[in-house]
């Protein structure tokens, strides 16, 4: 359980939330927008076994005297290790800040774990994910045609257009192609727009 509750109310500036997760099967809270990108950002990854909210409160003594807390966004298990998350937008932090994520650094280093700030995302990632996140749950496929799909990309890489049109049925053969893009068995380079235009890659290969 979070250490701490996810409060909602008319005249707060962040919005928390709930966001269900595929990797856990749960729903997990967050207590802004952009936690709640990284939440959709673990759950593209695959690798992701749990994800705690607000997993614990760190009390921490720096040099200048007194004590102080600070509570993590998220820990999230993967295979063999840890990874532990603060989210906070690159113009937002401050000096306080900087001194919490390092005392977090610390005992995320003598836990064994990793250790990450997100500040923000590269141009056209988020926009990526989210569109390709609009597929990401279970589909039929009567038609065949993610094999189709697999098969042409097998012979080299395609453009995303070129790729759809040489199924049997390219408008339906679209939604499967986002669909295997989330489930990493399409690969593409999110840090190019989401178009007709974008190079799609067999898996493995660039």
């Amino acid at each position: 359980m979070p250490v701490r509750g996810f409060s909602w109310g008319t005249r707060q500036r962040h919005r928390p939330g709930l966001r269900p997760m595929l990797a856990t099967g749960r729903m997990h809270g967050f207590e802004s927008l952009a936690e709640r990108r990284v939440l959709l950002a673990l759950d593209f990854t695959g690798d992701v076994e749990e994800v705690l909210s607000q997993p614990f409160t760190l009390r921490f003594f720096p040099r200048d005297g007194g004590g102080e807390d600070h509570t993590p966004d998220f820990l999230v298990l993967l295979p063999g290790t840890a990874l532990l998350i603060d989210v906070r937008p690159a113009d937002l932090i401050k000096a306080k800040d900087v001194v919490k994520f390092a005392a977090a650094g610390r005992a995320a280093d003598a836990a064994g774990w990793r250790y990450l700030v997100v500040t923000g995302w590269r141009r056209h990632v988020w926009a990526g994910l989210d569109a390709l996140s609009a597929r990401r749950r279970p589909m039929a496929d009567r038609l065949g045609l993610e094999r189709e799909l697999l098969d042409v990309i097998g012979e080299r890489p395609r453009r995303f257009g070129e790729l759809v049109d040489a199924t049997s049925l390219p408008a339906v053969a679209r939604a499967h192609a986002v669909h295997l893009l989330w489930h990493r068995r399409l690969a593409m380079d999110l840090a190019q727009p989401l178009s007709d235009a974008a190079w799609i890659y067999p898996v493995g290969r660039r």
